[in-house]
């Protein structure tokens, strides 16, 4: 069992940034690829960034491509998203979930577990 926890979500100006952080409890983190996910109001749940389990390999949605950066630290049982040059078309809830085996990273179906999100708001 993995318990998620996301932080670090607010209000922000366009151009502005944000770090999510998501902290994992269990002793198996080190073993579970991670995802973030965003829901906006009315819109279904869509994939954003994921990492593999030893930080190697990540995947982005293209439209984050060259602003957010995923990152995991294994020893703190974190996985972070960094947001940068942050747009009104980001905003939503941002959730993050752990994966046991790895694969189809970009569908939601895939995980695990999930966090209970974090609300990020971009102003124009």
């Amino acid at each position: 069992q993995v318990q998620l926890v996301e932080s670090g979500g607010g209000l922000v100006q366009a151009g502005g940034s944000l770090r999510l952080s998501c902290a994992a409890s269990g002793r198996t983190f080190s073993s579970y690829a991670m995802g973030w996910f965003r829901q906006a109001p009315g819109k279904e749940r869509d994939f954003v960034a994921a990492i593999s389990w030893s930080g190697v390999s990540t995947l982005y949605r293209d439209s984050v491509k060259g602003r957010f950066t995923i990152s995991r630290d294994n020893a703190k049982n974190t996985v972070y998203l960094q947001m940068n040059s942050l747009k009104p078309e980001d905003a939503a809830v941002y959730y993050c979930a752990a994966d046991r085996v790895g694969t189809n990273l970009r569908m939601a179906a895939t995980y695990d577990y999930w966090g209970q999100g974090t609300q990020v708001t971009v102003s124009s």
